[in-house]
């Protein structure tokens, strides 16, 4: 696919790749892409932007460009240009290419040729709790959780569900009611937030996120957010933290709200201390929004995709006596969320912010 917005592909290769680059770059900005992949298709490149969640091609790079751009790309994030069959991982500055926000670049050999995938970092501030379109209820259930002193809040959901964002909104309120203080151990750090102290994890050196919480607690937070729980250390250590006088916040990959105490449980041999320290638990998944300017025919708003924008889908359970009990006892087929993702997509069809087709591919109907 190709649009009078994209960058030309004539004229002396070594002159044109900068300014190739650089156009992309803008492009996949005022798109609101979060990425950008590169794929080498023999001597030809694919270029696709990920916007919403999804790969949406974009262009194709021929030869003599291909190379060049793959090359500078390289150059910038202060990667090996010759190496093309190991992975690499780099950063570009903003500067660099005159963007608006810092690249995390990543390499990796194929079977049709190196693959590189930029990944945007949005530089503006945190959003507020009350800028993610959460469910009203859900957003209380944050707040609430937000003004305790103790106990343990793990968001779950695939990649690219948005756990990030949520974490960062709940991170910049409590940065903002002030009086405590706050340690993130995260991987990568993604955006600054005035008012904590932020540390980034760094496994080639053995800086791993047990170990780096273990340390951070010899500061003395008061609030420590854990960017995933990876590993049994981690788990055990986010779940005494949460037990003895800290607010703990972290991810864990599960299925369902359900999931993540069945996982916890599995990583934690202490269930009574599963119990004890799990506040709340919030699962969610993003849902693409029809585009406001076509209503879902497709236009250059949103790159003929017909969408524009996802809205969170979210389902919450606030862990009370009964249900902790339950997780005491591994009896955890009673437990459920106050809210299904279903229930939720289904509201926001009947209300024309999305459509069928998208909650059949959400849910894989």
């Amino acid at each position: 696919m190709q649009t009078e917005s994209q960058p030309p592909g004539t004229g002396n290769a070594a002159q044109n790749a900068p300014a190739i680059l650089e156009q992309l770059v803008q492009l996949a900005e005022r798109a609101n892409a979060s990425d950008i992949h590169l794929q080498m298709r023999g001597q030809m490149a694919e270029v696709g932007f990920r916007l919403d969640g999804l790969i949406t091609p974009v262009r194709e790079l021929p030869p003599e460009i291909a190379e060049r751009v793959f090359g500078r790309i390289k150059f910038l994030a202060r990667l090996k240009t010759y190496q093309e069959t190991l992975p690499q991982d780099g950063r570009i500055p903003h500067e660099e290419l005159k963007s608006k926000n810092d690249l995390r670049v990543a390499t990796y050999p194929t079977v049709t040729g190196e693959k590189i995938v930029l990944r945007l970092f949005n530089s503006e501030t945190a959003k507020a709790l009350g800028e993610l379109a959460l469910p009203a209820a859900a957003k209380a259930e944050l707040e609430r959780f937000l003004r305790q002193t103790t106990g343990l809040l793990l968001l779950t959901g695939p990649a690219g569900s948005g756990k990030t964002t949520t974490i960062y909104a709940c991170l910049r309120q409590l940065a903002e009611m002030g009086g405590r203080h706050i340690i993130t151990v995260e991987d990568p750090v993604e955006q600054i937030v005035p008012g904590t102290m932020q540390t980034e994890v760094n496994e080639a050196i053995g800086l791993d996120f047990a170990k780096a919480a273990r340390h951070l607690l010899r500061q003395d937070p008061q609030v420590l957010i854990l960017g995933e729980i990876r590993d049994e250390a981690t788990a055990q250590l986010a779940v005494r933290a949460g037990l003895t006088g800290h607010l703990v916040i972290s991810t864990l990959h599960a299925g369902s709200c359900r999931g993540v105490f069945e996982r916890l449980l599995t990583m934690c041999a202490d269930h009574s201390a599963v119990a004890s320290a799990v506040e709340l638990v919030l699962n969610q998944r993003l849902i693409r929004q029809v585009c406001a300017a076509c209503e879902g025919a497709g236009c250059a708003a949103c790159l003929r995709t017909g969408y524009n924008g996802r809205i969170p889908l979210v389902e919450w359970l606030r862990v009370n006596e009964t249900s902790r009990e339950q997780v005491r006892r591994r009896e955890l087929t009673a437990l459920g969320p106050r809210q299904t993702l279903e229930a939720a997509a289904r509201s926001l069809v009947n209300q024309g912010v999305t459509n069928e087709a998208e909650f059949k591919r959400i849910f894989g109907l």
